[in-house]
């Protein structure tokens, strides 16, 4: 299947976002938040650790921040407490004051109301949605895409000329009810039915990366639109993710020795990001 050059067609959307070809775009999970069960009550922690973690970012080299209420496992359905949203919108406030990168929102587990109205409130560009159109089986249960409700919100609060929706495809941390799931119909739905600006394909879970058949399939059926990796790239995978996707979206690898829960780690991002920007100064 010859696939390598056609990640560059679908670049666009994120080069105008993010000023670069290829960009890799760095997580923060947020430590528990009021709302969550292992809120501990104590707001500023949890900021002076979103500021430590965007300057580390910021220093090694992302083109892009997207901040994520991640340890606040187990999540709800749909939507989170308010208190949980305003947390999240004072981080972000908190980050955006020290760091002039692109901001994303990922509200979990599916929350892309909240995640459209912290953007708004705080000046965001993006927002991920796990599951925007179909139905997905979760260990939230059944989780359904709404996407006309979603853009629908998204005018209404005239995001839609500044916030992109970067929805992921057959999620992590999800199964698709039909044992039969076509990745690419799905990805192709996602786009043509539900409007998403950017794709994200993942792997099965938090840190795996995404089965590269699977990969060359969607974007097979998706040579124009941008494609990011959700889960799994790493030094040692980022050149064979980016000869088929558009950018990267990176958590776990940039974490201090490579664990989870450890707070990010500088030269990490560094290494990564210096990879990639040799990738992206190859000529096609």
């Amino acid at each position: 299947m010859v696939v390598a050059n056609l990640a560059i067609r679908g670049s666009k959307v994120l080069e105008e976002l993010f000023s670069t070809k290829k960009p890799v775009i760095g997580v923060i999970h947020l430590l528990p938040l009021p709302g969550s069960a292992r809120w501990d009550g104590h707001m500023e922690p949890v900021c002076l650790r979103a500021e430590q973690e965007a300057a580390a970012l910021a220093t090694g080299g992302v083109n892009g921040i997207i901040v994520e209420n991640f340890f606040d496992a187990p999540f709800v359905k749909n939507r989170v407490d308010t208190a949980t949203a305003c947390a999240m919108t004072l981080a972000i406030k908190r980050i955006s004051a020290i760091c002039d990168l692109p901001i994303g929102v990922n509200v979990l587990r599916n929350d892309g109301f909240s995640a459209l109205a912290i953007a708004a409130a705080c000046g965001a560009q993006f927002i991920r949605i796990n599951i925007l159109t179909g139905a997905m089986l979760t260990d939230q249960g059944i989780i359904e895409g709404e996407a006309h409700e979603l853009h629908r919100y998204r005018r209404q609060l005239l995001a839609h000329k500044n916030v992109k929706i970067f929805a992921d495809v057959m999620v992590k941390h999800a199964s698709p009810l039909s044992p039969n799931a076509d990745i690419k119909l799905m990805a192709k739905d996602t786009v043509a039915r539900g409007l998403a600006d950017a794709i994200i394909i993942s792997g099965t879970g938090t840190g795996s990366a995404p089965d590269m058949t699977d990969l060359e399939k969607v974007r097979e059926a998706l040579p124009d639109t941008p494609i990011l990796i959700g889960s799994g790239t790493s030094n040692e995978n980022a050149a064979q993710l980016l000869s088929i996707a558009d950018g990267v979206i990176v958590a776990s690898s940039l974490k201090r020795q490579g664990i989870l829960e450890n707070p990010v780690d500088v030269e990490r991002v560094r290494t990564l990001v210096n990879s990639v920007r040799k990738l992206d100064a190859k000529p096609a």
